[in-house]
């Protein structure tokens, strides 16, 4: 029985973690419309940082030699417009501000997952529970590219732009006309249109599911790692093994998951850049 209340309570925490604060839109009843409110906010905090940083260094940049916080973006500003320079050939204001955009807010709402994965979900709990609410329904998910809705509606961005760099270099006849010619001729438009089709709906999918898998996984876990303790007591040896486990473990998954949340970012990035690159090319 204890076996079987210790496994009930571990799937709740988990389920409890892995869930969203949700809010139903106004007038409809359709789990669709159901917006999840903690990925908006902490996409929102992502971006007013981001726009805060960078703004306040700018102004307050040197010519002489810099500090670390204005070096550290030079050399991120640096890498980024040597890769759109070396991966994008034709000629656009858009591209080099809008790949760092993408590198700097992805790896920043990334960054969220190094977060103790306790920490904000039982602040959260605290506030809900000071406010007269039930803190155990009180849902609170830090990481928001874990989320698949954040990652399609940023590839879905991606997309439309890639169309409009399409368009706005070759023109409505000559981008339309390479969805039926290119890559085996006007004899075999059919087979043309169907594998433009499928590039074409590959890209957002590739984009989206690439970011959330490998956040949602890293996510799971952080959570996995933490439950090797819960509801332990501090009479038993086992405790102190497994927290010995579960700090060591907490460790080598935070050192490796750096290295993932700003590769996951990167490649977002390079990504969006030769999608683009190769909507602007002429075949």
């Amino acid at each position: 029985m204890a076996s079987e209340h210790a496994s009930q309570s571990m799937t709740e925490y988990i389920q409890h973690h892995l869930h969203h604060w949700q809010v139903q839109l106004p007038g409809t009843e359709n789990p669709f419309f159901m917006v999840n409110i903690d990925s908006v906010l902490f996409k929102l905090l992502a971006a007013s940082l981001f726009v805060w940083l960078f703004l306040r260094v700018s102004r307050r940049a040197t010519a002489g030699v810099p500090n670390k916080v204005q070096c550290a973006i030079e050399m991120v500003v640096s890498m980024v417009d040597g890769m759109v320079r070396e991966t994008f050939h034709g000629r656009s204001k858009l591209i080099a501000p809008l790949s760092l955009t993408i590198f700097v807010l992805v790896f920043l709402m990334n960054f969220m997952d190094l977060l103790p994965v306790d920490l904000l979900p039982w602040a959260w709990a605290g506030a809900n529970e000071m406010a007269g609410h039930d803190p155990q329904h009180a849902y609170m998910r830090v990481v928001s590219t874990a989320d698949l809705n954040t990652t399609i509606g940023m590839s879905l961005t991606v997309f439309l732009l890639i169309q409009y760099v399409g368009l706005k270099h070759k023109g409505f006849f000559g981008f339309f006309k390479e969805w039926f010619t290119a890559p085996f001729g006007p004899w075999f438009a059919p087979a043309n249109l169907l594998l433009r089709v499928i590039e074409e709906a590959v890209r957002p999918l590739s984009l989206s599911l690439r970011l959330f898998g490998n956040m949602y996984a890293g996510e799971l876990i952080f959570v996995l790692i933490a439950v090797m303790t819960l509801g332990a007591s501090l009479d038993q040896v086992s405790t102190y093994l497994l927290g010995t486990v579960q700090l060591i473990s907490g460790f080598l998954w935070t050192v490796l998951h750096i290295l993932i949340i700003t590769l996951q970012a990167f490649i977002f990035m390079v990504l969006t850049i030769v999608y683009l690159s190769m909507a602007a090319e002429h075949h």
